[in-house]
């Protein structure tokens, strides 16, 4: 296990991108009635480093909290740096080890008369009680399971590269989360089954487009998204549809019963079979409106029941296809759509 700990540390040292208070400030604004009496885990998070450790400390009476606890893994680059550069220096720099912090409470501890970041900074440095250390900090360490066992709500940016074996521990436990995760992982056959039956869904919003690198530099990354199991009122507005449906508007797939629509905007109001529509729906998604029916491509479009496709088309197309990918006609030339995802709606309008 140890040797598997340190391996996986160093992985998710090559993805490590830190998400910015913005993104942070943007979205958690939309869950906190999920906070108050909880224990909140960050346990992807440097604790000098991370801005959801900062948020949550700042906000630890605002929120109500019952506890906060902070841990990252052995060897993280940036390791007492950031609280240091912001707030003054330590005596002396923390060492390159895995930190676990625990706060049961924030107070004005420097007499200032505000509760703010550097009382945060002053506990640090003086409540022996408050920060220790772990073996490793892998978040599938026995003491990383036992602190996460302990908790309520789970808030972090999980190593990409890892995101499989997280969000499967965390549902394996049963724990309440918002963490932020590559959007392609909608297509991982261990995640989409997720979406599929309402254990999980996307956040409020779309996810941040930059983050910060422990180097100091930023990197762009747009293909992020918030996944969680905490319920938010964006998640129960009806989309609005205008459009009419029309054989000639909406090509049927060849190789499944249901037809294609190009644009989450274009889904019409009256029909009530299955659509093929693209990715996007989930960040619109609402349960009460429409029922997801499966995932149009690969192994899980074939699982579903997505026909193969014949030789004759699959020499005609330009592009990558597999087994279980949909695919229709346009003037005789066949084409695989882009990331289908399976809906029908519940409540179609007969006008």
């Amino acid at each position: 296990m140890a040797n598997k700990n340190l391996n996986a540390a160093k992985t998710a040292k090559k993805d490590e991108f830190y998400t910015q208070m913005t993104d942070i400030e943007r979205e958690l604004q939309h869950h906190w009635k999920h906070f108050a009496g909880k224990v909140v885990l960050c346990n992807c998070d440097d604790p000098y480093e991370s801005n959801f450790f900062k948020y949550f400390a700042l906000r630890f009476n605002q929120l109500g909290l019952k506890k906060l606890i902070c841990t990252c893994y052995n060897g993280s680059p940036v390791q007492g740096n950031e609280l240091m550069i912001d707030f003054g220096d330590f005596e002396e720099e923390p060492k390159k080890v895995a930190y676990k912090v625990e706060i049961t409470e924030v107070k004005d501890l420097n007499g200032d008369g505000a509760v703010d970041l550097s009382d945060v900074q002053y506990l640090l440095q003086n409540d022996k009680n408050v920060i220790g250390t772990l073996k490793t900090g892998d978040f599938r360490d026995p003491e990383c399971i036992e602190l996460l066992e302990q908790s309520d709500v789970v808030v972090t940016n999980p190593p990409f590269s890892l995101f499989r074996e997280y969000i499967g521990q965390l549902m394996e436990y049963d724990k309440k989360f918002l963490i932020i995760g590559p959007l392609n992982a909608l297509h991982y056959k261990e995640v989409f089954p997720l979406l599929k039956d309402n254990d999980i869904w996307l956040g409020y919003n779309n996810g941040a487009k930059e983050y910060n690198k422990p180097d100091g530099t930023k990197q762009k990354m747009g293909n992020t998204g918030w996944f969680t199991n905490l319920d938010h009122n964006k998640r129960h507005e009806e989309l609005d549809l205008v459009c009419r449906f029309s054989p000639g508007d909406y090509p049927t797939y060849e190789n499944y019963n249901a037809i294609d629509v190009g644009r989450v905007q274009d889904i019409p109001y009256d029909f009530d079979g299955i659509m093929g529509v693209p990715d996007t729906i989930l960040g619109q998604y609402n349960p009460d409106q429409f029922e997801i029916i499966g995932l149009g491509s690969g192994t899980l479009g074939q699982s579903i029941g997505v026909g193969g496709i014949p030789k004759e088309h699959k020499r005609l197309m330009k592009g990558h296809s597999a087994a279980g990918d949909l695919y229709i006609l346009i003037k005789g030339i066949p084409k695989v759509p882009y990331s289908r995802i399976l809906i029908r709606n519940k409540h179609p309008q007969k006008l």
